[in-house]
């Protein structure tokens, strides 16, 4: 056999080589990559699907427990700058804070005075979410609510529309900075189209 015949033998059995291998050998998994972690649920809005751990709010009342210490243990409102006052640690900062917050704030401040004190406080009655309906509904004015509420619940509350209601065209006026956000409420489209979303502290929803 000649040399060049000789060549393009072994060439060619290389080439067979390689493609089996490459037949045999799997390639990398996909998940071997970590995923990227999901978003959080999102209304159209931007703003969270389900709301999170509760605030506290001015004019919500608070009960405050040091155990077996009946003197510092004593039921508080929240005054509407925000705090609360206490037997030695004066006036603390309650508004903005889950309780577990303001739990661990009073347990550091009651160290100076008490030793190794045990701290617990309960939202005993919430009163600060107050929103507004006005306009084309039954029932318009402020109400007081005392557990989450959506768009569609604070309606109902209001006991639904007039006659005169242009349910297209609801606006929910939103508290932002120095002024209000506007966001729009299709009443006709929040099945298909708008998701329902939940109203906070200081909404109006305006129904013409």
């Amino acid at each position: 056999m000649r040399d060049a015949d000789v060549k393009r033998v072994i060439a060619g059995f290389l080439v067979a080589l390689v493609l089996a291998v490459s037949v045999l050998v799997p390639a990398a998994p996909a998940a071997a990559q970590a995923p990227a972690a999901a978003p959080a649920e999102r209304d159209p809005k931007g703003t969270t699907t389900s709301p999170d751990t509760y605030r506290i709010g001015a004019e919500d009342l608070l009960h405050i427990s040091v155990w077996k210490n009946e003197t510092l243990s004593r039921t508080v409102p929240v005054r509407p700058d925000g705090k609360i006052s206490l037997p030695l640690v004066n006036d603390v900062q309650a508004a903005g804070l889950t309780a577990l917050e303001l739990r661990e704030i009073l347990t550091k401040k009651l160290a100076e005075y008490v030793p190794s004190p045990e701290v617990s406080v309960i939202v005993t009655d919430i009163r600060s979410v107050k929103v507004s309906v006005m306009g084309e509904v039954t029932k318009p004015g402020r109400y007081e609510l005392k557990s989450w509420a959506t768009v569609l619940d604070l309606l109902a509350l209001a006991g639904g529309f007039t006659q005169y209601a242009s349910r297209s065209r609801i606006v929910v006026l939103r508290p932002e900075g120095t002024g209000m956000k506007r966001i729009p409420f299709n009443y006709n489209k929040v099945a298909a189209e708008q998701d329902n979303f939940y109203v906070r502290n200081g909404d109006i929803v305006l129904v013409p």
